[in-house]
Parts: structure tokens; C-alpha cells; sequence
């Protein structure tokens, strides 16, 4: 019998993480545009921000989680990096973890926003960056076994604990074999909201045991951005699909673990101070020389050729919002194409989230959207896939690696070229990033190969300094 599940169990892994060409794609040759620009929403004003940092270290929007007590003997073993004060109930939690009360008053834990959204950077933890260390190459789904194993030798199933993890219980079990990666510090996000919301009811978010829609097989991930891009985006995600509210797209990691709508009502409400503290969030600043005559030169050719996507820096700064046809970036589609062909699109617009107010909606584009560069020399790797390890690859196509290591060290940064230092002859297995791999090449953003060497390089030194 032991066999027979475990044989049972890595058939299914290999189901969901093998390509199969996505078989509902429109073309779009002969695109009727090259760009668009997304306008902006209503969003809410006059936030708390200092109420806002709070609530995502502190807050119960996840809903619901794991006990306290297991999760007090774990906690020593994980990292324990300071990056803000914590209160009474999660003295000694990481910081990627929040300790809370359930609906039921049971003392609950879960991962909290910075699980994905704070990164390390040439040996600097940020608040904020988007952890391109973070790795789910592994399957989650014996560690989902385990917790209701654990859970239920240790309580009963009349104890509050068994409650507060149960909705919990249930979308993570739904969620774990659809979210497994092939690339290191690849972020499978939105397979993860995709996962947890086909298992609801999209008027009140209730659990259903019924998928409300099918998931492609293959697991499509990408890099994480950074947080402090928010305040200048009318949109969410790369291909610019998440509009309106921006407290509601924000607050979409909670349906891994809320009970109901009902829960997400009074955690929308919290948000809207979430969404005023991303309105003070800078980036770090490069924390090496520049050369300031070189990062003028570089100013200029930015301005001329980049801007028109990018925006302009300093202290009249500009952001056009713009979305950049796939025909025209280039870069590698099926991220978008996937998003297009997506159960959740529909699901989304006829929920909670898209039905009452404030509103938020799904609206796909064929495109994706040039990013605010603010503190770009943090965010390596490039491209929405992270298949570019430095920006001078970036702005030189030609020179990319195929596959490339990095060293499972924060510390090896490359300033010369800007991002990840690397081996271009994979050794480490673990940190090895390959552009073959379906979803994830490194084609595309050609932009930069028209800049002469010399004017490459100053762009490169003007981008360390936004």
C-alpha cells in the first residue's frame, strides 16, 4: 500500500509539471497596436501607513494557519532576522511569519506578506524586494500530509486548533501540487491564487470540494517584483491584468486561508492602510561608488530612448503606465498567453472582489508592462521571468547565457554588469537557471542592442542611481 501512494504521488507531480503547448491561444500577428497606456483607478485616500506596516506584520488576513505551539518549536530553526518590532504574541517569530488570533480566538500562524516580499540583495535584507532567493523546486504536497498528520495525532477534532487550521488545511492541500517550479527563485503566485480560488465560491469565497474551473497542468512562475513599484502602477501584475481597487488586488494572498467574504470585508478595510504605507516605501540606494560624470551621459540616452516605456527619475518624475504589445517586446509569451486562457479571469470578475465595492477586475492584455525602474539595481534577475541574471545583459542581448548558476550566496553581487554574479558553466544544480525550459527564455527586450558599447555601459551606471 506504501508503495502504491508513494508511485501515486510522484505520477501526480509529474502531471503538473509537464509541458503540454496551451491549446486556446488567439494570435495576435499583426498586433492592432504596439502599446496602450492603463489608466487610473479611484483608489482610497488618507490611509494610516504606520497602521498599514502593522497590519501586514501583525494582521490576521490570512485568517487561518497553524498553532502557536507547533509553530513555536520550529521558529528557532528558521531565520531570524530583524526587520521590524514585534509584539507579545510574536516575540520570536521570523519575520516572513505572523502569529494572530483566529475567528475563534485560537492563537494561529501563517506566512505573511514579506514571505515573498522581502529579499536579499548583496548580502542586504529589504523590505519590500522581491525574494529572488526564494525556491519551490520542491513539492509542498508530502509537507501538506505531514501538518494534518501532525495535527491530528496532537489534537482533538473538537479543539479550537483543529478549526483554525482547517480552511487553512484545505487550500493548502488544494494548492501544493499545482505550484512546483523548475527554475530557482521563481515565484508561483499567481498559480497559487489560481489553485485557491478555483476551490471557492466566488459570491461569498466559501470552500466548495467542486473546482469551480480547470488549471492548465504546467506551472508557469515568474520573478517577484518589488513592493515599492505599487504606488506608481493603475495596475497589478506583469501583463497588467489586475485593475481597479488596489486594497482588494493586494489582499488576494488571503485566499489561502480566509473562512469567507465576510473575513476579507474587514481585512479590505485594513488594506486600504496597507496601500497608504506603499505610498512611502523607497527602494535602498545603490550602496557602491558611481561615477557621476558616466550616470550623466547615461541620464541622456535613458531619457531619449527609455522613457517613453520607463518613465523619468528625479525631481520631476513621470510614469507612463504603458503596456507593450507582445509582438513588440518580445519576450517570451506564455506567461501572458497562460493569464489569456485562464478559469480565474472569469471566475475573478463574477466574485466578491469584481461585485461589490470597492471594485477590482481581471482584464488580460497581450502584452506586458513596462515596469517602474526604481531601485532596478536591486531586482536582479530581469525580464518577468527572471531569465536575465544582470542588467548590462539586459541592454545586450547577444550576451545572455542560456543557463547560468548562481552561487546560493547573497553576498556575490555583481557591480560592474548590476545584478547576480554567476557561472556560466552550471555546476550548483539548485541555482541553476535554465532559458530552454518553456516559460522561461530569454529572448526579446532588444532595445538596448542599438546603444554603442560605450553608451551602454552609461546607461547601466545612470540606472544605478534611481
Amino acid at each position: 500500500m506504501r508503495k502504491l501512494l508513494v508511485f501515486l504521488g510522484l505520477a501526480l507531480l509529474l502531471a503538473c509539471n509537464t509541458y503540454r503547448p496551451l491549446t486556446d491561444i488567439v494570435s495576435v500577428s499583426d498586433a492592432p497596436w504596439k502599446s496602450q497606456v492603463i489608466p487610473p483607478s479611484p483608489q482610497p485616500q488618507g490611509g494610516d501607513p504606520v497602521a498599514g506596516l502593522d497590519y501586514l506584520i501583525h494582521g490576521d488576513y490570512i485568517g487561518s494557519g497553524v498553532p502557536i505551539e507547533i509553530m513555536r518549536k520550529q521558529a528557532p530553526k528558521m531565520p531570524q532576522d530583524s526587520l521590524y518590532a514585534r509584539n507579545a504574541l510574536n516575540e520570536g517569530m521570523p519575520y516572513f511569519m505572523t502569529a494572530f488570533l483566529a475567528p475563534n480566538g485560537a492563537e494561529t500562524v501563517n506566512g505573511n506578506c514579506f514571505t515573498c516580499h522581502a529579499g536579499r540583495v548583496d548580502g542586504q535584507l529589504v523590505l519590500g524586494l522581491g525574494d529572488s532567493w526564494s525556491d519551490y523546486q520542491s513539492s509542498m504536497v508530502i509537507m501538506g500530509q505531514g501538518m494534518r498528520i501532525g495535527m491530528g495525532v496532537k489534537y482533538k477534532r473538537d479543539d479550537p486548533e483543529v478549526a483554525a487550521f482547517e480552511d487553512f488545511g484545505l487550500y493548502f492541500k488544494a494548492m501544493a501540487p499545482k505550484i512546483k517550479t523548475t527554475q530557482p527563485g521563481s515565484n508561483p503566485a499567481f498559480r497559487l491564487a489560481e489553485a485557491c480560488m478555483m476551490h471557492r465560491d466566488p459570491e461569498d469565497l466559501t470552500y466548495t470540494e467542486e473546482p469551480q474551473y480547470a488549471m492548465w497542468d504546467y506551472n508557469i512562475a515568474t520573478d517577484t517584483p518589488p513592493l515599492w513599484n505599487v504606488k506608481k502602477k493603475n495596475s497589478l501584475y506583469y501583463n497588467g491584468i489586475g485593475r481597479g481597487s488596489m486594497p482588494k488586488l493586494l489582499l488576494q494572498a488571503s485566499v489561502l486561508g480566509v473562512p469567507d467574504s465576510s473575513h476579507s470585508r474587514k481585512s479590505v478595510v485594513a488594506f486600504e492602510d496597507v496601500y497608504a504605507w506603499l505610498q512611502t516605501l523607497e527602494p535602498p540606494a545603490y550602496p557602491a561608488a558611481i561615477d557621476e560624470l558616466l550616470a550623466r551621459e547615461g541620464e541622456t540616452l535613458f531619457t531619449d530612448k527609455c522613457a517613453g516605456c520607463h518613465g523619468t527619475y528625479g525631481e520631476e518624475e513621470t510614469y507612463p503606465n504603458k503596456v507593450i504589445h507582445l509582438d513588440v517586446v518580445k519576450t517570451d509569451r506564455l506567461y501572458a498567453d497562460y493569464i489569456r486562457q485562464s478559469g480565474i479571469v472569469d471566475w475573478y470578475n463574477e466574485s466578491w472582489f469584481a461585485t461589490s465595492e470597492p471594485k477590482s477586475y481581471f482584464q488580460p492584455t497581450d502584452g506586458y508592462v513596462a515596469p517602474p525602474l526604481d531601485g532596478i539595481w536591486a531586482s536582479a534577475p530581469y525580464l518577468h521571468n527572471g531569465s536575465v541574471p544582470n542588467l548590462y545583459e539586459l541592454l545586450d542581448s547577444g550576451s545572455r547565457p542560456a543557463r547560468w548558476t548562481r552561487s546560493g550566496d547573497t553576498k556575490a553581487y555583481d557591480h560592474e554588469r548590476v545584478g547576480w554574479q554567476y557561472d556560466p558553466e552550471p555546476k550548483n544544480k539548485k541555482w541553476t537557471f535554465d532559458t530552454s525550459v518553456p516559460g522561461y527564455g530569454n529572448g526579446g527586450h532588444t532595445f538596448g542592442d542599438k546603444l554603442a558599447e560605450e553608451e551602454r555601459w552609461a546607461v547601466v551606471e545612470y540606472l544605478k542611481t534611481l
